[in-house]
């Protein structure tokens, strides 16, 4: 643990007093008291992984921890969420079965219909996404048995779906966002 306070001996007596914590180094820089500390308490990934959780990464985001892994097993699970929950910001994002199937693993992890799923398929092999365009909007819906205006409303909605997830959410709820 590292923070800095205004200057004040009772504070670096109140620490020096706790059992909870060891190795407190204090140090003075104009006029803020500098501190470093070690804490017998385990931190939050500790509590996790005792708990069962595998670290994939851990990263940081506009001051949050975002911690990726894995649980096996359902047992698990519910002990890493009850441990979770028994933390101090900690949110679950996203749930997925890994499967041997390919495509349940895909629509299940990126929350994709199987409609949205398969017109995203079908557009990439056509290649709707290639610069310049192989295929047209309508010559991809034809290939579906949709019509055009059902086709683009799947993709836009798969689009937004992974987009959302891939970006954490930024530009949901602003409604009277004229960008484009």
């Amino acid at each position: 643990m590292r923070f800095s306070a205004q200057a004040s001996e009772e504070l670096g007596d109140y620490l020096d007093g706790d059992d909870r914590i060891r190795y407190l180094y204090q140090s003075v820089t104009e006029g803020r008291y500098n501190y470093r500390c070690l804490s017998l308490q385990q931190c939050v990934v500790h509590k996790l992984i005792s708990a069962g959780f595998m670290v994939e990464s851990l990263t940081y985001r506009d001051g949050n921890a975002i911690l990726t892994g894995a649980v096996v097993g359902h047992e698990i699970l519910q002990t890493v969420m009850e441990t979770a929950g028994e933390t101090v910001g900690v949110k679950l994002q996203r749930v997925y079965a890994l499967r041997a199937r390919e495509d349940a693993s895909i629509a299940q992890q990126w929350d994709l219909t199987p409609a949205q799923t398969e017109s995203l398929r079908y557009a990439v092999e056509m290649g709707y996404f290639v610069i310049p365009r192989q295929t047209t909007a309508s010559e991809v819906a034809a290939e579906l048995g949709i019509s055009k205006s059902a086709f683009l409303e799947r993709l836009h909605r798969a689009q937004h779906s992974l987009f959302t997830q891939l970006f954490g959410g930024i530009g949901e709820g602003r409604p009277d966002d004229d960008r484009e």
